[in-house]
Order: C-alpha cells, then structure tokens, then sequence
C-alpha cells in the first residue's frame, strides 16, 4: 500500500472499523431474528436470517486484519462496536415483516459504510482493501435485494 499520508490512512482505518462495527451488530441483529421469526413464514424466513449472518460474520475477520494490516488496532469491546456502528439495537417483538424491512434498512446503512471503505481505500492508496471491498458490497446488495423482495 502506497502511504499518502497520514489522514487518508487515518480516514480509511476509521471506515474499516465503522464496517467491522456495523458487520458485527447486524450480525447480531440477524441472529436475534432467526431465533424470533415467527407465523406462516417460519421456516423460509428462518433459514434466511442464517444465510445472511453466517455470510455476514465471514467478513468480520477480513475486515479486521485489514484495519492490522494497516497497521492500526481493530474494534477491542461490545462498547466500541456501539459506538462505531450505524445499526441500532433491536430488543423489541417485531412481526415478521418488521424484522425483514430493518434488516432491509440495516444492510443499506452498511452499504453506505462500505461505498466509504471504498472511497478511502483508493485515497489512501490501499489497493488491497480496495478490491476486496467490491465482494462486501455485492454481498450487502444481494442481501437488500433478497429482503426488498420479500417485501412486495
């Protein structure tokens, strides 16, 4: 990686660890649905919710070797994952329809955070990170489309 200074580097660990946030806490927010989907749709929307935390807990640990290979420390607490994440907390009994539409919302914010990982990861000349974050977003957008599906 081509070092173009220490605020584009700075900027770039920062939107990596916003990504790792936001991954981790929707993570979390999946399984909390998969546990509580409940009606005629049990079974389909079940097996969803694991699809897309399993996929998304694959990406935790490449997001966070490359905030180390970055040389720079990664997100140490459930209380730093609050801080730096967009994706709020859901403690709440929601209908089915309800969880679909906030893991909707949820993977868009995270689509935002990645299009940021990727803005400063060319900036600072991070090729690696650059390529990588392309796969991410495919992956939050196949997520958005699958639940915006569901929706209609």
């Amino acid at each position: 990686m081509a070092d173009k200074g220490d605020n584009s580097k700075k900027a770039l660990v920062e939107a990596l660890n916003g990504a790792l946030a936001d991954h981790l806490a929707l993570y979390i927010k999946s399984k909390n649905f998969h546990w509580h989907v409940s009606g005629p749709r049990f079974r389909d929307l079940h097996l969803l919710f694991e699809e897309q935390a399993t996929q998304i807990l694959g990406l935790v640990d490449i997001i966070a070797e490359r905030v180390r290979k970055n040389d720079a420390s990664t997100l140490t607490s459930i209380g730093a994952i609050a801080s730096a994440s967009n994706i709020a907390d859901q403690d709440g009994k929601l209908d089915a329809d309800a969880m679909i539409k906030e893991l909707r919302d949820d993977n868009r914010k995270l689509l935002d955070q990645l299009r940021q990982v990727k803005d400063t990861s060319e900036e600072a000349g991070d090729h690696a990170t650059n390529g990588l974050v392309d796969d991410w977003i495919d992956q939050a957008e196949e997520r958005v489309w699958f639940l915006s599906e569901l929706l209609k």
